[in-house]
């Protein structure tokens, strides 16, 4: 004979509550208090007997299908953009959300949008989370409000939909510290000339940074396309004002820097420290020496959506003070074998 399922009752029975206070407990009812020690004993006793809620039942109770819909915009054909599913994908599942993802394109109509978000309204989702990529501020769809939803990746026009970016102008800030507390003075920027926020954010943690720390920056900014051949052409220009150390807006600007440095007969870190940007796989492990860099919070990017989401689906998000003031991750600087104090102290 099959072992017979624990259900409600035989966690209530085990807790010593009532079968209402499991379901509060365990289905995170909105608007309802439960002690603190009351709450662990209910988790204990539905984990010891193997018990997990009902979903389906709930949704015919409460019209929730625990389901949350992720659109994006090539977000999932993007280097980074496995971290930013995982992280929503991880953080659904410790909270027994099931993630449906759709993938758009870049710059779409919007009216295609408005489409894909229709899809998961059509599907019942409890709310949706809209990633987007190279945007400061966007117009969301309409319908994108008829759900709770946050952003990931840009900002609401009209403020009223909570969303989570990169810090990008204090990651900026931290290299540029980084280097002058290892002795740098000359240090130089290559700079993209693409107009995204991720380079207005880290030119202007540059510019600050150094002027902060009274030091000149006139000849020490040069731009160039975001890849390896745009930072070989603007680190060979850099380097006829003969700087210390090079920060690229990102690895692959870095890989031309290495490039460049070695056909003016340099050694990096010995005769210039170079640092990127974006933690880039494989490229920061794959330089020889290995780059310094900065990462972007992509999984906690994603991890915070879920985790904004499920609060406001259950009344407890701020959604008002969210929106209003966009929430910035830290961007870590992960430092490896690409940086060395100056040949000469405080050059």
């Amino acid at each position: 004979m099959a072992e017979k399922t624990a259900g409600i009752r035989d966690v209530a029975a085990h807790a010593g509550v009532s079968q209402t206070t499991v379901s509060h407990v365990l289905n995170a009812t909105p608007h309802t208090r439960v002690a603190e020690d009351t709450a662990a004993r209910v988790r204990a006793a539905a984990e010891k007997l193997g018990y997990r809620p009902n979903r389906f039942a709930r949704g015919l109770r409460t019209h929730a299908s625990d389901m949350i819909g992720l659109v994006t915009e090539e977000i999932a054909t993007t280097p980074h953009a496995g971290r930013i599913i995982l992280g929503a994908q991880e953080e659904a599942t410790r909270r027994g959300l099931t993630l449906a993802i759709i993938n758009s394109e870049l710059n779409p109509d919007p009216e295609v949008d408005s489409a894909q978000v229709q899809t998961f309204l059509d599907r019942q989702a409890d709310g949706i989370i809209y990633a987007t990529v190279y945007h400061d501020e966007i117009v969301a769809p309409e319908n994108l409000r008829a759900r709770p939803a946050v952003l990931i990746g840009a900002r609401d026009s009209t403020g009223t939909i909570p969303a989570v970016m990169p810090d990008e102008q204090a990651g900026a800030v931290s290299v540029v510290e980084m280097l002058l507390a290892r002795g740098h003075r000359r240090i130089a920027f290559a700079a993209s000339e693409e107009d995204v926020p991720a380079t207005r954010g880290r030119l202007l943690g540059y510019q600050h940074a150094m002027r902060a720390a009274g030091l000149p920056i006139d000849d020490l900014v040069a731009f160039g396309t975001a890849d390896a051949r745009g930072g070989y052409a603007a680190t060979l220009q850099l380097l006829d004002h003969e700087p210390t150390a090079v920060f690229c807006y990102n690895d692959r600007m870095a890989m031309g820097a290495y490039r460049a440095a070695g056909e003016r007969g340099l050694t990096i870190p010995r005769d210039l420290s170079v640092v990127g940007f974006d933690d880039q796989a494989p490229i920061p492990e794959s330089l020889f020496p290995t780059l310094t860099t900065v990462t972007l919070p992509h999984y906690e990017m994603g991890a915070w959506a879920v985790s904004t989401l499920d609060a406001l689906l259950n009344g407890k998000g701020e959604d008002a003070l969210l929106a209003a003031h966009p929430t910035l991750l830290a961007c870590p600087l992960l430092e490896r074998e690409s940086v060395a104090p100056p040949r000469v102290a405080g050059s």
